[in-house]
């Protein structure tokens, strides 16, 4: 199976369960179940080739001008990591089933749950740094959503919103880190990156990428000083902790930290950010979670060690070090997976995470009891389980490793953290299952059926058969992980004996430590609780304030919410920007000499200019200012046929012409005079900015014109390769729907929306004070009586099927005439205009049957199914074909795919203009519908106008 198919069956579960949910719960379980099935077994079905040291690549071309190409690949490191997300994920699946509440929405849990996945699946089997960017992303925005699950729980929202905030803020820096990375090795390509060691490690610029990209993995990860929001994140429902905790998300920094090793490892600067950090990560998260009283809070904290511990590993960057954290990765995904699952039972069937009021549930609950056991005892490193295997080996590389010239340090603070991870393992043990029976649980305790109890049982299976048969059961996967990580071909040796060694000693010391931690735990707790110290959730609330306060200061300055000052902030930072680059850069001398000004473009420039200074003097009449702005577009028309462009011209003068008719018609509802906004002096000083605005750009357009360029320029490639690649001799039509045909898309897309927002806004001019302004709304003067001149109705309708068929001929001849599908939008969109402007909308809208809503849907959906057709064939989205058809008594003519792309734009820009004379229509009917009755008494001051200036 293709490692882009496994990467996107996840996401294609995530659509089933809104689909299916009105069939049951199981039926959504099973389906997003199959889909993690398939995925999975499609990644074990590489695992021959693996081992046999192949890696399977699947390569698809993107944006292959930016580097961004849809390239996966599977090597040992990614096979891990998808066999854990995705078998993990399955038995989460099956678990959540029976953990959910029948009032829980479980359609929309399982997608949420889904399309996370899918985001790490995606992360670990990308080979472009930009395309695993993208899934980073994804799995923050994912996990917020998982996290927040619970929406009617305050902590809920509180920790989705600082894991958000957190791992977002690393995702930013890391960005900026890959980025400087892939330039670095030429390449953002992962495969090509990693064989770029030697480059990467002399760049002047390997130390500011290595600390963004470490910022980056130590958020997702939760390494202090980022640690806080993980713990937080247990608000999330427990599926959702044991999935996040174990083999998703956290582990997402872990995986980045093992893939960049071969290139970012070995260093002083690695090792003292890497290793130094995860050791205080490790001693943090452990002794804190040997003070909580919250289970899954303990849980969570132990997960904070064990990255670290792990990240600590990877820090070290030697062989033995590589091998132990792919080990311990392992091993801590199917013990903190079954710990997690475990705490949820408890708290399903007593009613209660707090250990303060659990005990004696050994009896109560056996086969809850065995799991628990089991899975704690394997985080604390007792034999014979697979965490004792991965904690001793963990030892053995702290006791090899010196910390600043100091030899024992690392080993001394290693054992302290095992020695918290017993102790807070223990009392895990010791206080939950043992002890007296209570009588005072908030739900009568009994072990739930096997719906809850397999999927932990089955993880805690292997957390036996892993710690008694190592290399049978796991030694192959860490071998070929081993590699992956180190680029490097390990032997891997894993026993339970090795025999009286330093490890040994620390391990039996840690047990000790442990164990009496256990039994003086109650007056530790004590001076733990009156023992002052920083609490990083008031740090974090206090830092976000602060943060809100300065933002809403410096919104409350820069925006006042008159238009007028953000203009002219940002033309005072253009026109300084400008400055500054003409003060500072050379320009050289003239090259092109003037061509002569003839008499007619020179009047053509001064009535522009006089067109122009009188909008801006007389804009507050607002009919006159619309007069004037058809001048300028008139005008600016010319212009475009006068030097050469008729496609501008066309375009310009059909949008000149729909704007304006739009515009008369919303005139109707506006007063006919604007207001004085500001005073003499605040005016002089926009006029002198507009006018610096004006000399700038004017000497701009004058330096660039009188120059030539040194480079080619990207209309010289389009002019060469219009008809080439296009198969157009129209370089304007074949730039917009080939060479920027992406460009357009996503224009037409923003104007569809534009228009169905605009018809969203009218709702709320047709209820509450607004309807009650329109349904008293009376015309100041008197109106003409015959509302639908003959003489107009009988042109317009005349001239309508020649309107239609202009539209056709230049829709068809764009690809090499001008024209194309948005001038021929514009030109039926003004013929039926007119029709509605001459016979009322209401004859006008029982003559037509598509409505526009649809027409700009279809529009959209047309561009895009003519885009991904070109994935067919290989090539990347919106590339078009052309070939040439002979028909019979006909001239041998071309057939292009862009004619399909340009029916889309038509589609869109006609339905978007006739939505907005839509949306003004029914404001107008709105308005007419009380002409005969009686005014409402409304306030006119309350409203802001009287009656005379609603008009």
């Amino acid at each position: 199976m293709s490692p882009a198919l496994i990467a996107a069956l996840p996401f294609l579960g995530a659509l089933l369960p809104g689909l299916l949910i009105r069939s049951g719960r199981n039926v959504a379980a099973f389906s997003c179940g199959t889909m993690t099935l398939l995925a999975l077994i499609g990644a074990v079905l590489h695992i021959p080739a693996i081992l046999q040291g192949q890696v399977i690549v699947a390569d698809f071309a993107w944006l292959p001008r930016i580097g961004l190409n849809a390239s996966f690949r599977i090597d040992g490191l990614s096979l891990l990591f998808a066999i854990l997300i995705l078998g993990i994920g399955l038995l989460i699946i099956t678990y959540a089933r029976y953990y959910l509440s029948k009032d829980d929405p479980v359609g929309q849990f399982y997608t949420y749950l889904m399309l996370f996945q899918g985001a790490m699946v995606g992360i670990v089997l990308s080979d472009n740094i930009l395309l695993l960017l993208v899934f980073w992303e994804l799995t923050s925005l994912s996990s917020f959503l998982l996290i927040g699950y619970w929406k009617h729980l305050p902590e809920g929202r509180q920790g989705a919103r600082m894991a958000l905030t957190v791992t977002g803020a690393g995702g930013l820096a890391m960005i900026a880190g890959m980025l400087i990375l892939g330039e670095i090795a030429g390449s953002y390509r992962i495969s090509d990156i990693l064989q770029a060691k030697e480059a990467i490690q002399a760049s002047p610029f390997y130390l500011p990428a290595l600390i963004l990209i470490l910022i980056g993995a130590f958020t997702k990860s939760a390494q202090f000083p980022f640690h806080f929001w993980l713990p937080h994140a247990m608000a999330a429902p427990t599926p959702v902790s044991a999935y996040l905790h174990s083999a998703t998300m956290v582990k997402a920094g872990l995986f980045l930290m093992a893939r960049l090793w071969p290139v970012l490892a070995g260093t002083p600067e690695w090792f003292y950010l890497v290793a130094t950090t995860g050791l205080v990560t490790m001693l943090l998260g452990a002794l804190i979670a040997l003070f909580k009283d919250d289970l899954k809070a303990l849980l969570a904290f132990s997960t904070v060690s064990h990255l670290g511990l792990i990240t600590m590993l990877l820090g070290l960057g030697t062989e033995a070090g590589a091998i132990a954290a792919v080990f311990h990765i392992i091993n801590h995904a199917t013990f903190k997976a079954a710990l997690f699952m475990t705490a949820g039972i408890i708290d399903h069937e007593t009613g209660t995470r707090s250990i303060a009021r659990l005990g004696g549930l050994r009896k109560l609950m056996p086969v809850t009891f065995l799991i628990g056991t089991i899975a704690a005892l394997s985080m604390a490193g007792i034999p014979p389980f697979n965490g004792f295997l991965s904690k001793e080996m963990m030892l053995a590389e702290a006791n090899d490793t010196v910390w600043a010239g100091y030899t024992q340090l690392f080993m001394v603070m290693a054992t302290i953290g095992a020695l918290f991870s017993v102790g807070y393992s223990f009392r895990f043990i010791w206080q939950v299952f043992f002890g007296d029976q209570r009588d005072d649980y908030p739900h009568h305790p009994h072990d739930p059926g096997p719906g809850l109890w397999f999927s932990p049982a089955l993880l805690v299976v292997l957390v036996i058969l892993i710690g008694l048969m190592p290399m049978t059961m796991s030694g192959w996967l860490v071998r070929v992980s081993a590699d992956a990580v180190t680029g490097l071909e390990t032997h891997p040796h894993i026993y339970m004996w090795h025999g009286v060694n330093a490890a040994l000693i620390a391990s039996i010391i840690a047990i000790a430590g442990g164990a009496l931690l256990v039994f003086l735990h109650r007056p530790l707790q004590s001076g733990w609780d009156a023992a002052p110290r920083p609490e990083a959730k008031a740090m974090f609330d206090a830092v976000i304030r602060r943060a809100a306060r300065w933002a809403q200061a410096v919104n409350d300055a820069l925006h006042d919410g008159r238009l007028a000052r953000g203009a002219s902030m940002m033309a005072i930072t253009v026109v300084m920007a400008g400055i500054f680059a003409w003060a500072t850069g050379a320009v050289g001398p003239s090259t092109r000499e003037m061509l002569p000004v003839e008499p007619v473009a020179a009047i053509g420039f001064v009535l522009l200019i006089v067109a122009t200074g009188c909008m801006v003097t007389f804009h507050r009449n607002r009919l006159l200012a619309l007069v004037l702005i058809g001048i300028v577009g008139l005008i600016v028309s010319c212009a475009f046929v006068y030097l050469s462009a008729p496609d501008l011209a066309l375009t310009q003068i059909s949008v000149e012409v729909a704007t304006v008719m739009l515009m008369l018609l919303a005139l109707n509802f506006l007063p006919k005079r604007t207001w004085v906004e500001t005073g003499g002096l605040r005016r002089g000083a926009d006029a002198l900015i507009a006018t610096a605005v004006g000399l700038g750009f004017g000497g701009l357009a004058y330096a660039i014109m009188r120059r030539d360029f040194a480079f080619e320029t990207i209309s010289g490639y389009h002019l060469e390769n219009s008809y080439k690649l296009g198969g157009g001799d129209n370089v304007v039509n074949v730039t917009l729907v080939d060479f920027r045909g992406y460009d357009t898309f996503g224009e037409i897309t923003v104007l569809g929306i534009a228009a169905l927002v605009i018809f969203a806004m009218t709702e709320t001019l047709m209820t509450g004070r607004s309807s009650r302004r329109l349904l008293n709304w009376r015309h100041d003067h008197r109106e003409a009586g015959d509302r639908h001149p003959l003489l107009l109705v009988v042109a317009t309708r005349l001239i309508l099927p020649i309107s239609l068929t202009v539209g056709l001929f230049i829709f068809l001849r764009g690809h090499n005439q001008p024209g194309g599908g948005f001038v021929a939008g514009l030109v039926v969109a003004i013929s039926l205009l007119m029709q509605y402007m001459a016979s009322g909308f209401a004859w006008a809208q029982e003559k037509q049957r598509v409505p526009f809503h649809a027409m700009i849907g279809l529009g959209v959906v047309v561009a895009a199914a003519t885009g991904m057709g070109a994935w067919l064939w290989g090539v990347p989205f919106l590339t078009s074909n052309y070939t040439y058809v002979k028909l019979p008594f006909l001239e041998e003519f071309e057939l292009a795919t862009a004619m399909a792309f340009d029916l889309g734009v038509f589609l869109c820009v006609l339905g978007a203009v006739m939505l907005a004379l839509n949306s003004l229509s029914r404001i107008a009917r709105r308005a007419g519908e009380t002409v005969n009755r009686e005014p409402m008494d409304i306030d006119p001051s309350r409203d802001g106008h009287s009656h005379g200036e609603a008009n």
